[in-house]
């Protein structure tokens, strides 16, 4: 499986648009509907939420650890209940001195052998832990609001994607509301000339969600943000979950909190 393991960086310029609810709703879905074996890692240290959004608030041993030498990357390995693995960092701020970020490349590229797909909740914007991620990924996704600062951000990063030789798989919009001051999918793929994979609207159960630190698409699995999620999946591994009575039956079985 190593060498065929995809590196996906979940991208956006800025923070606040939704990444990592995206990384954590298509990682859970990849495994749960689409029988992917997935680790999410949160290559966000100054910043981190990943653990936080899936309920994980005590991690003995963090992506800080590895950064530091201290313990290789296997031990910073956590099952969550979805099926999903996770690689979290440290929630407190006494944990990021001494890392040594440009090994992070290095440091992922451990997960190849038992992962179909690795996603990197990469830290927004162009600083020095977000280049250092993006240099460890194969593709990225970009996820981004619809408005131009927004989209401005993912025009910007983009150069920096073009110039490493990364593959861009497309953007996702998230939070839409359908207003006229928002751009729109055409005005999106204009500017960026880039695909617009799927637009997800705004759902109040994402908010509930992270309140519950469960995934919106095992909390609420028919809402219209947990279809986006699992559509954007199943865009990502070129096959399209089935929205018959099955599925509808294995989503009403799903564990809810």
């Amino acid at each position: 499986m190593g060498i065929l393991t995809r590196f996906i960086g979940i991208v956006s310029g800025k923070g606040g648009v939704g990444k990592t609810t995206v990384a954590i709703n298509v990682g859970t879905s990849l495994v749960h509907h689409f029988k992917k074996n997935v680790t999410i890692v949160d290559c966000n240290v100054t910043n981190s939420h990943l653990g936080l959004y899936l309920g994980m608030y005590y991690s003995p041993v963090t992506i800080n650890n590895v950064l530091k030498g201290e313990s290789g990357i296997e031990d910073a390995i956590y099952k969550h209940y979805s099926g999903v693995d996770v690689v979290p960092a440290a929630l407190s701020i006494t944990e990021l001195k001494d890392l040594d970020l440009i090994s992070i490349g290095e440091k992922v590229r451990g997960l190849s052998d038992k992962n179909d797909i690795v996603l990197l909740d990469v830290s927004p914007g162009l600083g020095r832990e977000a280049m250092a991620t993006l240099k460890a990924c194969d593709e990225v996704l970009y996820v981004t609001n619809p408005y131009v600062p927004c989209i401005m951000d993912i025009i910007r990063t983009q150069e920096i994607v073009t110039e490493y030789g990364i593959k861009p798989i497309g953007i996702a919009l998230n939070m839409i509301h359908n207003k006229e001051h928002e751009m729109n999918v055409k005005e999106v793929e204009h500017l960026t000339r880039l695909p617009v994979l799927i637009s997800i609207p705004f759902d109040s159960n994402v908010n509930k969600s992270l309140s519950a630190s469960t995934p919106v698409i095992f909390l609420k699995p028919r809402s219209k943000a947990s279809l986006s999620f699992r559509k954007l999946a199943g865009l990502l591994v070129n096959e399209k979950y089935e929205e018959n009575f099955m599925g509808r039956l294995r989503d009403r079985l799903t564990v809810r909190f």
